[in-house]
This record gives C-alpha cells, sequence and structure tokens, in this order.
C-alpha cells in the first residue's frame, strides 16, 4: 500500500479510498513540487507546483487540488474554481471569484485567463533555464500567454508576457519584455551589453591585427605611410586619432567637384584600423585585391569629396585578387540628401560598396543616415561572383535607397532598423537571395524590393515587426511602382524563396522592437562599441 493510500485509509476509511482510487491513478503523473509545470489541456499545476511530494495528490473536499498535483477531472468544486489551483466548475477550465484560482488555474470561459495573482503562484517551469517561469504573469487576461518575470531561454516579462488582449501588448512592447505591441517579440528592458571581440555572421573569422601593438595616426598621409611600410603579413593596428571640423562645410555640393581622398589598403592583410573617440574623416578606404582579414572600427566618414569616386568604404576584388573576412563596424556614415545641380544623388557615391568578388563580409552597428545610395553589392549585373555578406543591428535613417542593393550572392539582413527610406530599400535583384529576419521598419518606400536589373532576386522574410500588408499603414509603409521590367515588390509580404544555403554561424537576432527601442543608443562611433541587450 502506498504511503498515500496509508494516509487515507487512516483519516477516510477504506471504503472511501476505494472511491478515489480512479483520481489517484489520473494524478500518478504530477511533477514534482519545485518545477511541474501548469497542466497541458484539462490539467492544471498546483499552487505549489507539482505533487507536494513527489507523488499523485488527492483531491479536497471543495476540488481542484489540495497543496498540488493535478486536479480531480470528475470532483467540481463548490465554489466554480479550484481553491488553490485545479479545474473548472464550468465548461472550460473556471475562474474563482478572482478571475482563476486563488493563486493560479484556468480560465473561467474557456480558453486561459489569468489567476489572480497570475499564473502559477511559485510552480510552473523553473525560473532559471529552459522555459520562462511564471512569477507574476501566467496567461494573459484575454488571450495569448505570458512569459515569466524572471525568465529562462525566452524574454521574459516582469508583469505580463504577452498583452491582455491576446498577443501584444497594448503600449507597444512588454512592460519589461514579452512580445511586442506592434510585430515582432520584444522585450523594452532594453540594455547595453559588452563590445564584440569577433565579427557574427559571414566575417566571423575576421581577426584583423590580433594582439599588435597600436601604433597612431593623426592624418590620412599618416595612415597610408604606416600601411606602405608594413610588410603585409604579420598584424598592423593603426589608431586613428585626426578631426575633421565638419561644420565648415556650409555648402555639401561643393564636394563633389573635388578630388576624392582615398586611403589604399592593397594586398595587406591581418589590419585593424580604429577610430579614436571623437576622431573624423574626411576620407574614403578602399579594401582592394587579395586585402584580408581587415577591420574598420568606430570611424566617423562624413561628406566625403570627390563625387562619384567617393566612396566611404569601398571593398573590391580586383586583378590582384579579392577581399575576403572583412569586419565593419560601429562606424558612422553619412554626406547629404541634397541634389547638387549637374550631380544630382551622385554628389556623394557609395557609404559601404562591397563588388567584384569580395567575400565574407561583416557589417554592424554602423549609423547610415544622410546619404543617397547606401551600400552596393554586386558593381553591375555581371558582377556575378558570389559573396557573402551579414547586415546586422545597423541604423539606415533617412536614406535614398540601397540597404542595400545586392546583385547576386547572398546576403542576411537580421535586427536593422530601416527608418526613411525615400527611394527603395533592400533591392535584391540578379537571382540574390536575401534573409530578411527581426527588422524594424518604418516610414519607407518600397522597402523589400526587385528593380531596374534584368533578372529578379529572392527574400525570404522572418519574424520582421511587419506580418502582413495590413501593417503598411501602421508602420508608414509605401509603395511605388519601378517604371523597370521585370519588378517585384513585397506588397503581399511573403517570402518569395526560401534561403537556400546554411549560414554556417550562430547568431542572436533581438526582437524588432527592442532595436527600434534601444538600438540607436549604441550604434556608430564613440559609443564604446557598446552591443545591445534585450531581456
Amino acid at each position: 500500500m502506498t504511503p498515500v493510500s496509508r494516509i487515507l485509509r487512516s483519516q477516510i476509511g477504506s471504503w472511501k479510498l476505494l472511491a478515489l482510487l480512479p483520481l489517484l491513478s489520473a494524478c500518478s503523473s504530477s511533477e514534482p513540487a519545485t518545477g511541474g509545470g501548469s497542466g497541458a489541456g484539462g490539467t492544471t499545476a498546483a499552487a505549489t507546483g507539482g505533487a507536494s511530494t513527489g507523488g499523485s495528490s488527492v483531491t479536497t473536499a471543495v476540488g481542484g487540488a489540495a497543496t498540488g498535483g493535478q486536479s480531480s477531472t470528475e470532483v467540481t468544486p463548490a465554489t466554480g474554481g479550484a481553491a488553490t489551483g485545479g479545474k473548472a466548475a464550468t465548461g472550460g477550465s473556471s475562474a474563482t471569484a478572482a478571475g482563476g484560482g486563488a493563486t493560479g488555474g484556468k480560465a473561467a470561459t474557456g480558453g486561459s485567463s489569468s489567476a489572480a495573482t497570475g499564473g502559477v503562484a511559485a510552480g510552473g517551469k523553473p525560473s532559471t533555464g529552459g522555459s520562462a517561469s511564471i512569477a507574476t504573469g501566467g496567461k494573459a487576461a484575454t488571450g495569448g500567454s505570458s512569459s515569466a518575470a524572471t525568465g529562462g531561454g525566452s524574454s521574459s516579462a516582469a508583469t505580463g508576457g504577452k498583452s491582455a488582449t491576446g498577443g501584444a501588448l497594448a503600449t507597444g512592447g512588454a512592460a519589461t519584455g514579452g512580445k511586442a505591441a506592434t510585430g515582432g517579440s520584444s522585450s523594452t528592458n532594453v540594455g547595453t551589453g559588452p563590445a564584440e571581440t569577433k565579427p557574427t555572421g559571414y566575417g566571423q573569422d575576421t581577426t584583423g591585427c590580433g594582439s599588435t601593438t597600436y601604433q597612431t595616426a593623426a592624418s590620412m598621409t599618416a595612415m597610408q605611410a604606416l600601411i606602405d611600410a608594413y610588410s603585409g603579413t604579420g598584424g598592423l593596428c593603426i589608431k586613428y586619432t585626426g578631426t575633421f571640423n565638419f561644420a565648415s562645410i556650409t555648402d555639401p555640393c561643393t564636394q563633389h567637384t573635388l578630388t576624392a581622398q582615398t586611403l589604399e589598403i592593397k594586398k595587406k592583410n591581418d589590419i585593424t584600423i580604429m577610430g579614436a573617440d571623437g576622431s573624423g574623416a574626411n576620407f574614403g578606404i578602399h579594401i582592394a585585391a587579395s586585402s584580408s582579414n581587415v577591420i574598420v572600427r568606430n570611424m566617423r566618414f562624413g561628406l566625403l569629396p570627390g563625387g562619384g569616386d567617393s566612396d566611404a568604404i569601398s571593398i573590391e576584388g580586383m586583378s590582384g585578387g579579392v577581399p575576403t573576412n572583412i569586419w565593419i563596424d560601429h562606424n558612422e556614415l553619412w554626406s547629404s540628401m541634397v541634389e547638387c545641380a549637374g550631380a544630382g544623388d551622385t554628389a556623394f557615391d557609395g557609404l559601404i560598396d562591397a563588388k567584384k568578388g569580395a567575400d565574407n563580409i561583416t557589417i554592424s552597428y554602423n549609423y547610415i543616415h544622410d546619404h543617397h545610395k547606401a551600400s552596393l553589392h554586386g558593381y553591375t549585373d555581371d558582377d556575378d561572383v558570389v559573396r557573402h555578406i551579414t547586415f546586422h543591428h545597423n541604423v539606415f535613417e533617412n536614406v535614398g535607397s540601397r540597404t542595400p542593393l545586392q546583385r547576386h550572392g547572398y546576403s542576411h539582413l537580421f535586427s536593422n532598423l530601416i527608418s526613411g527610406v525615400t527611394v527603395s530599400g533592400a533591392n535584391i535583384r540578379m537571382g540574390g537571395y536575401s534573409l530578411i529576419e527581426s527588422n524594424y521598419f518604418e516610414n519607407s518606400k518600397n522597402p523589400v524590393t526587385s528593380r531596374d536589373s534584368t533578372a529578379l532576386g529572392y527574400w525570404d522574410l522572418r519574424n520582421n515587426n511587419i506580418k502582413t500588408p495590413s501593417d503598411f499603414t501602421t508602420y508608414g509603409i509605401t509603395w511605388s511602382a519601378s517604371g523597370s521590367t521585370p519588378t517585384k515588390d513585397a506588397t503581399d509580404w511573403v517570402t518569395t524563396a526560401a534561403y537556400p544555403v546554411a549560414l554556417g554561424y550562430s547568431y542572436t537576432a533581438d526582437a524588432p522592437a527592442c532595436a527600434k527601442s534601444g538600438l540607436k543608443n549604441v550604434v556608430g562611433a564613440g559609443k564604446g562599441l557598446l552591443t545591445l541587450k534585450c531581456n
């Protein structure tokens, strides 16, 4: 005879024990006191979690579980819900006078409902690991399920997880976690994380100069001298301390008539260029030919001279080979949206361009703003050497187009903020594939499209703030005809082709609402290379 049976025999007599044997059998799978999850389907976890001692629990005189375990499926409580949890009195599961079990239980009219103080009081899943535990959340008031206060694997909500009206919270995101109000899942408990010591994404093998001692240069000329004197391997670390008074350029249209100023890195490997806080560059960087394993971080590039020759960062294959393993991180890049007579949108060229075979590139935590043509990948429709490029945690703000423009190859765009695009955004062309994941789009025209080439490209849309075309008005998304054939716009907001290759790296795609809330605090130069942290 089990210990529970002996107790029952002593308290209620053997004839009552026989009547309760079916209930004991039904309760035999209760989880332990410190961990069990709330019951799926017809069962509910006890107020203190699982069975009181790890075995089967019994029902009390008023129904439900006395202190744990699964509730009886045959004894109806006297007051409509479990005293401390358990099953409902009517239909689905019923709430007690306070809207659920006194400290748990299922919903009053079917579906799930939060209890007076939420879900499971001290049970549910454990608070540290796996799915988030339920501290004061439980299931949402009229739909959706909450995440926990102290969470495990998934983002946790301090007081609610998903919202009271089914899914997203009414005020824009979870109070301190959970799902976002207007698309994607997010936590508004946004903070900062430490600087990355290596890139995430296709450029993951980039190490730059390694542990070599930094040398200081206060001008483009001084940096070029260090590069020219460098053997090409073994490591060259340059700290750029030069400054530029960008306010001195009162008319941006004067810049395109000037000679381009460009730092050349050609056929040299293992280089890091790190801008000092407060530095500024009125020149570009050309990473060319077989130059590989190059890092550019914490630089500010603005209002470059040279018109169509004025790429801020150009990564380009040449007859001497192709660049690989490149990391462009935490830089600020901008020019002006003015259209100059005789130059138009070519008054300034690209900000970050990769072409002619450049491969295995990560572009992360950059602030790219006030510029016509942001980022080009593929020089012409015939530039069909396969490229692999990751864009993550960048802010594109007030730009004309190219976030990016991609011909051929593969790109992965995740957790970027794209705001204020005036012509077109991610333009995937010539059979290229792009995985567009967990990005936040707002106030933009043609944010995902394929136009202006002889063949279409393809996109795989996952977990962005926009879910369906009904979200376009909410986020200020508009569309316009391109006038070119063929053209495909993401006006139906559906995937046109699954991303066909394995990424080959691990990453965390922060939720779109978190990127919207916190990304501008950490992108660009002078931010200590801090990263976004979403709880």
